[in-house]
């Protein structure tokens, strides 16, 4: 894959739940209210380490607010060696819509 594909809900959760990672790159603040489950907060400060420690051969779903910011981010993850990449169509707020019992906070608090 030399460039990424946007993909819907449906189909991330499919990938998702075949075992593909998933990266969040949203603000800090919006990945501690709500996440999609297994996601890790990718951000400036972890990217570097990210790259490093992923299976580069294993699926990518990359997603932000509303599908437009991870576009850019998969295809600059695919310049990064990931083979796989998939930028999530409507972003956590579609997913949230799709798929609102899959979506929790980063630290439970019980």
């Amino acid at each position: 894959m030399t460039e990424f594909e946007q993909i819907d809900a449906q189909r991330a959760k499919a990938l998702i739940d075949q075992g593909a990672a998933l990266a969040d790159i949203r603000d800090p603040e919006s990945f501690s209210r709500a996440h999609i489950p297994g996601a890790v907060h990718l951000g400036n400060s972890n990217l570097q380490q990210f790259v490093e420690e992923s299976d580069l051969d294993l699926p990518l779903v990359v997603y932000c607010y509303h599908g437009l910011s991870s576009q850019s981010a998969a295809q600059f993850l695919i310049s990064r060696g990931f083979e796989e990449v998939y930028s999530l169509a409507g972003g956590f707020e579609g997913w949230q819509q799709q798929f609102p019992q899959h979506c929790q906070p980063a630290s439970d608090p019980s």
